[in-house]
């Protein structure tokens, strides 16, 4: 949902810098150059600029409820929610801007209940202007570039933000933005303003709600879900997450775990990784990607450059040992449904040398299961197929055969 919502953000600019060149910032010449887009090429890019707004709204609500129906607010998810709150409102004010350009029927009713809510009413005819309308334009060019600011700092924290949609989907798309351009053009109200307008339920919801309400009300209740969604961010996380820890000896600054790191909680200071705890998920991909995590060392304790003090990978190689020889050795994350096995935090948490180390010590073939659907760690198994695809450091062996089948991986000796 979050790169949907990056896409049709692409969407609006690209149309809405031709509607902009043909648009006339004047309060007696808007509404007419508006009209004159509603020939072939200007009219379905307005049609697609409306139905790329109107689905930017849903995708965004759609991205904030499934985060939220998933937990992921608080903890080291808080900083990316706490910085989404805003865009939501800058969202809306960018959409409720741009339909007052058109100054037809529609506009003219917003720009009134926007003053009425704001308090400013009686001054409505006097501040409408040419000098408002250059106001206009500037507030939507300028809206969007700090909506397109905030989503830049929204996923700061992020590594490997997904910001581009597959050409498949983009393409797809397209043709859905355009085909409802063709077949359910969007036109401008009347000019003059009348007892009853149509509304965008999309983008102008807060009108009604208004006048159903009360100026008050309204700012309460924006305010209140502001204030909801910042709090939320802050409630303690179901289960405590102790954070990687790095052991000095045995950290040579490879950067790896730096690289793979899903929420950019380890950085490179001193020649040595240094684990930020509030961004940590505990999620062992760090463990993973270290050089040394690999269980042929013949040292006593198996001690990782970087890993996790609640499930290290000492007692990964120890409870395999324990399982081994065997004829099938299953490693499996533990938000599998299939389970079994070898627990891991994440499927990325297993060292790829482990896969080779069971197929030498009396298994004959090995598993790797990972999640059912997404990631909960969002990396995972991206980062676990370019390791068994040899893509990505550590590597799987070449004289390992892999063979995938949606998210579980089997693994034989040549």
């Amino acid at each position: 949902m979050g790169t949907f919502g990056f896409f049709l953000f692409w969407v609006l600019a690209a149309s809405g810098a031709y509607l902009y060149l043909r648009f006339d910032t004047s309060i007696a010449g808007a509404y007419d150059s508006i009209g004159e887009l509603e020939w072939w090429f200007g009219g379905v890019l307005r049609s697609v600029h409306r139905y790329a707004a109107d689905a930017f709204v849903i995708v965004v609500l759609a991205h904030l409820v499934r985060e939220l129906l998933a937990g992921r607010f608080r903890g080291f998810r808080a900083f990316s929610w706490i910085s989404g709150v805003p865009l939501l409102w800058l969202l809306y004010a960018s959409g409720i801007v741009g339909y007052w350009l058109v100054w037809d029927a529609r506009a003219q009713f917003s720009a009134l209940a926007t003053l009425e809510w704001m308090g400013m009413a009686d001054a409505g005819a006097e501040l409408v202007s040419d000098r408002l309308f250059s106001l206009f334009v500037f507030l939507h060019i300028g809206l969007p570039l700090a909506l397109l600011a905030g989503m830049w700092i929204h996923v700061q924290r992020l590594n490997r933000p997904r910001t581009l949609l597959p050409r498949s989907l983009v393409l797809q798309s397209i043709l859905l933005l355009v085909g409802l351009a063709l077949l359910l053009p969007v036109t401008s109200e009347p000019r003059e303003l009348a007892e009853t307008v149509a509304v965008d339920w999309f983008l102008q919801f807060l009108h009604p709600l208004m006048y159903a309400s009360s100026p008050a009300f309204l700012w309460i209740l924006i305010a209140g879900a502001s204030a909801g969604l910042v709090a939320i961010a802050f409630l303690p996380p179901r289960d405590k997450i102790l954070a990687a820890k790095v052991d000095p000896a045995n950290c040579n600054a490879c950067g790896r775990c730096v690289a793979d790191c899903p929420y950019e909680s380890i950085i490179l200071r001193d020649d040595k990784a240094q684990v930020l705890p509030e961004r940590c998920a505990g999620c062992g991909i760090c463990a993973g990607a270290c050089p040394s995590s690999t269980p042929f060392r013949s040292v006593a304790e198996l001690v990782s450059g970087i890993d996790l003090p609640d499930s290290t990978v000492h007692a990964l190689r120890r409870r395999l040992q324990q399982a081994l020889p065997a004829d099938e050795i299953v490693f499996a994350c533990e938000r599998s449904s299939r389970g079994g096995g070898l627990g891991l935090r994440c499927l990325a948490m297993l060292p790829p040398a482990f896969i080779e180390y069971a197929l030498r010590n009396g298994a004959r073939r090995v598993r790797a299961r990972g999640c059912d659907a997404d990631c909960a760690f969002r990396l995972g198994l991206e980062l676990a197929e370019e390791r068994f695809s040899r893509r990505r450091e550590p590597r799987l062996r070449g004289n390992v055969v892999a063979t995938r089948h949606g998210h579980e991986y089997s693994f034989v000796l040549r």
